[in-house]
């Protein structure tokens, strides 16, 4: 810009003299002057630090993402949880078995486990060892499930193909002795029944009572 002085008026530019009625303008825009970083009395906060006469502000670029070693969590098991599953487990793994030989005799008239005529439960002590051994199996399905929560990546993939695998040995069993079919075919249904509540059973509680099984 210029200002008059007597007649004359200086240009800023060119630091010279030139009279009045000439008109010189400057080779650059004038800049304005960006405020620092301070107060600001009108609100009361830091004012922005701004750069260049257009007023525009300067990017900060983001921090570059830093990349990490995978960290291993280590397993969780809640075992008051798994057992406390398993335990109920062993009790529906029983009355399967005491339901199912009844079933078997009221219903279909299979003597299992007793000869044809005698009681509805036929003889009292197989059922009693049926009925020890399915609670048995779930107990020891549970401790199985445990140390393979702790043990092995894949628990619950390796839990279904052993208890898989046994309940098909015991579905088996029955017909390698010399009895009746009908009397082997409903003892190899109760045990498949038996080892289908097992497995699905404990495979729920593992899976309920285990946390932090993968990879980050």
């Amino acid at each position: 810009m210029s200002t008059t002085m007597d007649n004359r008026y200086w240009d800023g530019d060119t630091e010279r003299m030139a009279p009045v009625g000439r008109q010189v303008r400057t080779a650059v825009p004038p800049q304005t002057t960006a405020p620092e970083r301070g107060y600001e009395p009108q609100r009361g906060l830091p004012a922005e630090r701004r750069y260049g006469y257009d007023g525009a502000s300067a990017a900060v670029p983001p921090a570059a993402p830093t990349h990490t070693e995978p960290v291993e969590h280590r397993p969780v098991v809640d075992a008051t949880r798994l057992w406390a599953g398993g335990l109920a487990t062993a009790v529906v793994a029983a009355l399967i078995g005491l339901v199912g030989v009844l079933v078997v005799r009221v219903a279909f008239h299979v003597a299992l486990y007793a000869p044809a005529g005698s009681a509805a439960l036929g003889s009292s002590a197989s059922v009693t060892t049926l009925c020890l051994v399915a609670a048995g199996a779930a107990l020891a399905a549970t401790g199985l499930a445990h140390l393979l929560l702790l043990s092995t990546p894949r628990p619950l993939a390796y839990l279904g193909w052993i208890v898989g695998l046994t309940t098909a040995v015991a579905v088996v069993l029955p017909f390698l002795g010399t009895t009746a079919l009908a009397i082997t075919g409903a003892a190899a249904v109760i045990h498949l029944v038996i080892g289908l509540a097992i497995g699905t059973l404990v495979a729920g509680s593992a899976a309920s009572a285990s946390r932090g099984r993968r990879l980050h």
